[in-house]
């Protein structure tokens, strides 16, 4: 449905799992929208640094993630 989900994790190969799969322990969110792809990962110190991050990004708008997607990506391709 073309929207962006946003979390925070220890293990990203086995939130993805349970997110495409939809499991009993898939977000609420991704329950009721089918995720499709991972957009961009971000490692953390901390889970406490890894939240303050996940709220800051939640308060982005859409254009305003896409951007910051399209930065990561970018600086990505350069290397």
């Amino acid at each position: 449905d073309n929207t962006l989900y946003t979390g925070i994790c220890t293990n990203v190969e086995r939130r993805m799992k349970e997110h495409f799969s939809k499991n009993k322990k898939c977000a609420k969110y991704t329950k009721f929208h089918d995720a499709e792809k991972l957009m961009a990962v971000w490692e953390s110190e901390n889970r406490i640094l890894a939240s303050k991050l996940e709220f800051r990004i939640k308060q982005l708008t859409r254009k305003e993630k896409d951007e910051l997607i399209d930065k990561i990506n970018e600086i990505i391709n350069k290397q």
